[in-house]
Parts: structure tokens; sequence; C-alpha cells
């Protein structure tokens, strides 16, 4: 029997989830199985957005047969050949065999090289940014070499923001279910096999990721649809930020993981006491026995962490099998900046420290803590000052100093980002005067009395529902919750209604009984009120008002400021780079230097120097730009005028901050 999930009003999800699946690609432990996902858009034309591996083919041709309702299939896109992606191409060609395929060159060779049936009479070629329209939907390709197969590609839906991503953004797991991430506790639950899936697929991509997230940092991105795990609609830009980290291989946390080899138990024994003594000073860690839990578990844990300490005996005159595999498997990840420290036994030669270390130094900006703890056979009552003596080292990483004496009146600071912290709420303010409408953002609405009911906002005077409501004396305020995406604050606070009509193409509201509008999507209670008294405050007006109308909407959390910056505003985009050099065209790999070695072989997808091509660093930028460092807002010329009022928050030039 099909089992098939609504994505939006034409796509459904027609993948299958895999349960019995222990290993992923003979390597990964899958104690929770592993989900395929497909995704079918039924517009003017049918898109089959990818297939999947032949574990779950029965459902999955049952799911595609059911929701295709009688029609034709027209298209099916090939993102990635990776046969648990592609393994049932092949008979989908058999059960509809008008489909087009849409793959790029590269993928268009590897589908010769898996299947047999005739590509060329049913292959539609694209390549960056070639478009395909399908009716309704407009499907524009992006390739992302190595993401993490040099053939893959992404597409993306300009019409309704959705990112079909292929194996990014992927997790590990079972979907139980729950197609969304805000269906589960992502953070809780699954985050942890999205780290792991990511660091041991991906994590050796890290250039090429980053060249992805620059290419979708471009893009208005409002749901992600990748081929494991789930569908992103709600706080996309937190795991967006999780792949910058990992990508640019920064650790997401001050932590150390400590990963020991014991044969009897001595240096474990040394690992316990120094995980002891690191907890005692404040630093958190984590403890791996490599001889019980895989290296990919080791290696997520190592991308997750700012500090690395390996803990080995020393074993047939060189390092414990486990830990070097371990080491060898994580310098092959790509791991880097971090910070390394060892420890080592050996009843008669205690070689592994140095061996350890060799191994490590392959990898790029590692800063090794110079003295190796180093032991015979057991730990004894001299050791133990080396293992504190290792523990204050890496805690001096952790603590900052303490200061007790005040700073002098021409030190202190009025840093605007503190703001922040308070406990503002975030609320759609809306007005009418006469036939027009409009709507802004505040962040200053509480309660002031309880009998009678009065409310309390604050209003910038820039903004025009300001003066609607100093006509009429009436308003609402609409109360946001964490699911509001980026689109609603970019629609009523990134623009004016003095140059747009903010409801003409806004349709989640109603009106209330006072005649003026509610927002009804991400909102979970909405006031209607009469101002009883106005206060000048400056740059903003403080209006008392007495509630006539109160309505719950939903149970759904209201939205903080610091949620807002921690959860739903965009974070930076990744830097361009400022390099001479080479990239590879096959894989994106870059070489800096002004010379490529010749018969350098790309140490990614081994294509030779012809394959490469110069770059130069981007001209250096023209004039000068300022960021608010309120909202980010950037504004660029020869000066900062000394009135300018930020666009979108309101704040003036003393919270902009010159970037060059």
């Amino acid at each position: 029997m099909y089992c098939t999930r609504k994505v939006t009003s034409d796509i459904v999800w027609v993948g299958g989830n895999d349960r019995r699946l222990s290993v992923f690609e003979g390597v990964y432990e899958c104690p929770s199985g592993v989900s395929y996902n497909s995704y079918l858009i039924k517009d003017e034309k049918t898109v089959l957005m990818d297939t999947v591996d032949k574990a779950v083919s029965a459902v999955f041709f049952e799911n595609v047969r059911h929701e295709l309702e009688g029609r034709p299939l027209d298209y099916v896109v090939v993102q990635h050949m990776e046969p648990d992606h592609s393994a049932t191409l092949a008979e989908l060609v058999l059960r509809y065999p008008e489909a087009k395929i849409v793959c790029n060159q590269k993928l268009a060779a590897m589908i010769k090289q898996y299947f047999d049936f005739d590509l060329d009479s049913r292959c539609v070629l694209v390549k960056e940014g070639d478009v395909l329209e399908t009716g309704r939907h407009k499907l524009t390709f992006v390739m992302a070499p190595m993401v993490h197969w040099p053939e893959v590609m992404v597409t993306f839906d300009a019409n309704d923001g959705l990112l079909f991503s292929a194996d990014a953004f992927g997790t590990f797991g079972a979907i139980n279910g729950a197609l969304f991430a805000d269906e589960v506790d992502f953070a809780g639950d699954y985050m942890e096999e999205a780290r792991r899936y990511y660091c041991n697929i991906v994590g050796k991509y890290g250039t090429q990721v980053m060249a992805l997230l620059k290419k979708a940092s471009a893009l208005k991105i409002n749901m992600i649809l990748p081929l494991h795990g789930f569908v992103w609609r709600a706080n996309i830009g937190d795991f967006v930020d999780k792949y910058a980290h990992w990508a640019s291989y920064e650790p997401e946390e001050k932590a150390v993981v400590i990963a020991y080899a014991s044969v009897y138990g001595n240096t474990a024994n040394a690992a316990e006491i120094l995980a002891c003594r690191l907890n005692e000073r404040g630093v958190r860690t984590f403890m791996y026995d490599v001889s019980m839990v895989s290296a990919d578990r080791v290696i997520s844990a190592a991308f997750r962490c700012s500090h690395l300490v390996f803990a080995s005996t020393t074993y047939n005159a060189g390092i414990f099998v486990r830990m070097e595999e371990l080491l060898h498997d994580l310098a092959a990840h790509n791991i880097q900046n971090r910070k390394v420290a060892f420890i080592e036994n050996g009843s008669w030669a205690s070689t592994s420290g140095k061996l350890m270390r060799g191994i490590m130094e392959g990898c790029k900006n590692m800063t090794f803590l110079e003295k190796t703890v180093s032991l015979k056979s057991s730990v004894k009552p001299d050791k133990l000052n080396d293992i504190e003596a290792l523990a204050d080292e890496i805690a001096a990483d952790f603590v900052k100093p303490a200061h007790f004496t005040p700073a002098a009146a021409d030190e202190t600071k009025l840093d605007p980002t503190a703001f922040n912290k308070l406990s503002y709420g975030l609320f759609v303010l809306t007005a009418r005067d006469g036939d027009s409408l409009n709507g802004c953002i505040i962040n200053t609405a509480q309660m002031l009395t309880d009998s009678p009911k009065r409310i309390t906002i604050a209003v910038n005077k820039a903004n025009l529902t300001h003066d609607m409501i100093m006509k009429t004396r009436e308003f609402n305020v609409s109360v946001l919750t964490e699911s509001v995406p980026m689109s609603v604050f970019e629609h009523f606070g990134f623009q004016s209604g003095r140059n747009a009509h903010k409801f003409m193409s806004f349709e989640d509201f109603e009106m209330a009984a006072n005649g003026i509008p509610y927002i009804t999507a991400h909102t979970n209670a909405f006031f209607s009120a009469k101002v009883t008294a106005a206060a000048d405050n400056g740059t903003h007006t403080l209006f008392t008002a007495e509630v006539t109308e109160a309505e719950v909407l939903s149970d759904e959390p209201s939205v903080t400021y610091a949620y807002y910056f921690a959860h739903i505003k965009p974070k930076k985009k990744p830097a361009e780079r400022q390099k001479t050099g080479w990239v590879c065209k096959t894989c994106g790999y870059f070489h800096e230097g002004d010379e490529l070695p010749a018969g350098f072989v790309c140490p990614i997808c081994k294509h030779g120097p012809e394959d490469f091509e110069r770059v130069e660093p981007a001209p250096a930028p023209k004039g000068h730009k300022w960021v608010c460092e309120i909202c980010g807002y950037e504004y660029e010329g020869e000066t900062l005028p000394a009135d300018l009022i930020c666009p979108l928050c309101k704040h003036g030039a003393e919270d902009f901050k010159q970037l060059y």
C-alpha cells in the first residue's frame, strides 16, 4: 500500500524508510535506519525529483503510481548518481518509457556506466543556471560538484523558494512518519546523526560545500528538501549555520574530545583522570574508547569540539590498531583548526605519542600542546602532576580571567547588541486610515494594567503606521511565533508603506471587529486597542491603549528578539576568496599560488593541470561600507552621513560599524 506525504499543495514525498539497514555504505552504523527521499511535482507537467534505493523500491513505485493518478510522468530529474538514489532508475524507465531524464553531462556519463537502457533518446542535458518550466514551477539547476560526488547538482524552484538539495542537508535515521524537521525535536534527537552524516559522508569536501553555501546564500530559500532525512521549512538558518561551521572546519563549541585506546585499562585510567581534572576546571569533555566506538562517531565529535586529546598504548612498536585507523580516517576527512594533545603508554618503549602526532601534523592549522604525557605501564603518583599540568594547559583556553576592578569612566562602552539580550517580543503592528491599510514590525508591546486591560506599544515616528495611529487612535497587534519566516520581517519591516501597499499581495490576514487587519499565519494571538495616551520619546512615541478585542490564534511559543537573532535572521554569507591561485573545474578544489606545479594532480578528484583555471583575488572594493550592528543593513559611500537613519531598524549612524 502506498504511503506518501504532502510537502506543498502540489509537491508530494514519495520516498521510503529502511529500518533494516544496519550499516550504511558498508561503513556507518545506522541503528535507526535511513530514509530515501524522492519528491513528485504535480504541475502542468509532472516531475520526479530523483529515485530511491532498491531496498524501498516496492513502496516507492506504489507511491509514484498513486500520486500520478493516471497521469503520465513527464520528467525525472537526476541530481546524484549514487545508487541509494538511482538504483531504481532503470525500472522507472521501463514503467514510464515516455519520461524524459533531466541531468547534466557528468550525470549522463555515469548513468551510462550504471545502466544499459537508451539514455540519448530521452535525455535533457542541463548546465549551470538552466531552467525547466513545468507550469507554475520554474526549476533552476545549480551545479554542486563534490558535494559529495563530482556530478552532483541541486535544483531551486524560484516560485516557492524550494531547494532540492541532493545529499546536502541530509541525516541518518528513518523519519518515522514525520516529514518536517519542526515536527520532531531535531536538536535533541537528530542533530548528532545529522553531524555524523555530514562529517563522514561530505566532511572531506569543505571547500566545495562552502561554494554551494555561497550559491545558496543568493537564493531566497523557504524550504530545503534533501534526499535523506527531514524537509526544512522553519529555522533553516540554524541548520545552514551548522553546515557553515562544519564546512569551514571551525568547531561548533569549546569542548574536549578524549579518544583513548587501552588494552588492560591503564591508558583508559589516565584518560579518565584527565577528564575529571578538566571537568573540575569547568571544561566539558566527551570520551570515546576507540575499541568499542566506531570511528565515524569520534570523527563527528572531533568536528564538533575545539580540542582533541588522543591517548594510546604502544602496540607492536607503533600505535594501537584502532587508534591508528581512527587518526588516519580523521586526517582523510580533512580535520583542521584544532588544538591537539597526546597521552602515550608503553611498558618498555613508549612511541605512540610521536607517531600519533606525525599523522596529525599532516592536517592544516593544528596547534599541538608541546608536552606529551608519557606513561610506563600505569599511572604513578609522579605522573599525576603531568596530567594536572595538561589539564591546566587545556583549561587555560576556556577560562576568562576575572576582573575585580571597575573600568575607568572613559573605558565604559555602550554595546548596541547587548540590548538584543533583553526579553523583547516581535509583533506586527497594523493600522487603518480610511481605505489605506498598513503594518510594521515592532519589538515593544506589553501589558500595562489588568483592570482595565491596557497595553503599551513603542513606535518609531518614521513609520507610516505611526502616523496612522496618531490620526485614528486605533491599532491591532499580532503576536509572532517562533515559526515565523524571515519573509514576514522583510515584508512588514524592510519596506515602507509610503512606497508599497503591504496588504495588496499579502494573504494571511483577516479583519478584526475594528476594521483593522490582523495576521493569521505564524501568530498566536492578536489584540485590538484604542489609544488613551501618547507620550513623545524623541525618535519614538509610546502609546497607551485600552484593549477592545483579544483572541488566541495558536499554542505556538511567541518569538523573542533573541530568538530572532539566533534562529531566524540570516547569518553572514561565506567570505569571498581573496587569494590568487588555481581552481579545479571538475570539483572546485582551490590550489593557492601564482604557479600550478607541472604534473599537479587534484587531491580531490585526481584530475590533472589541464582541468585547472587561474583565478585572481576579487578587486578591492571602491569607496567605503558600513554595517548596522542592530539589523545588518549595509550602507556604501564615501562617508557615512551623520544623520543617517537605518531604513530597516530605524537606528542612527552611531550604531553603524565601518567594514572597509
